[in-house]
């Protein structure tokens, strides 16, 4: 739905947007056309594998060498995968087990990593590694991202 409507997170019962609301990332809570505007609120969006119609399809390219280019570019302070399977793929793509919900103990290029449950209205009944709810998670992603003791220049950029 996201790729024919050209916007991010556009499905329909995808909570993406509510939880960027909800969390503290952004002030007002944005629509789908509204993801030119996420720049604004210290965010950029990007694809690990570009024209996959659902989330969860198997044996697709994730493009770890782009996404790290990327990184090296915009040198956001953190990353998050919004599901565990796209942290599960660039996990494994440098060694590394497969993720839990959360921050990560290895970084991605110049950024930290954080694992948030998936905002697909397909993952609305859990579990999300013991917590009550997804946004939990989204919550603790924004305090860590919101509140940190790097430089003011790099604490303005943020990236998911």
């Amino acid at each position: 739905m996201s790729a024919a409507r050209g916007h991010y997170y556009s499905g329909s019962g995808n909570a993406f947007w509510a939880f960027l609301h909800d969390a503290g990332f952004t002030r007002e809570l944005l629509r789908p056309e509204d993801d030119v505007r996420l720049p604004e609120h210290g965010i950029g969006l990007t694809d690990l594998a570009k024209g996959i119609v659902q989330s969860h399809d198997r044996g697709l390219k994730y493009d770890v060498d782009q996404l790290l280019i990327k990184l090296h570019h915009f040198e956001p302070e953190w990353i998050a995968f919004t599901s565990k399977e796209s942290g599960k793929a660039v996990a494994r793509h440098l060694g590394h087990p497969a993720p839990g919900l959360g921050p990560q103990p290895w970084t991605l290029g110049p950024s930290r990593v954080f694992v948030v449950p998936s905002s697909s209205g397909a993952n609305r009944g859990g579990p999300w590694d013991g917590r009550e709810t997804r946004l939990s998670w989204w919550s603790e992603l924004a305090n860590l991202a919101m509140h940190r003791t790097n430089s003011q220049e790099r604490g303005t950029r943020r990236f998911n």
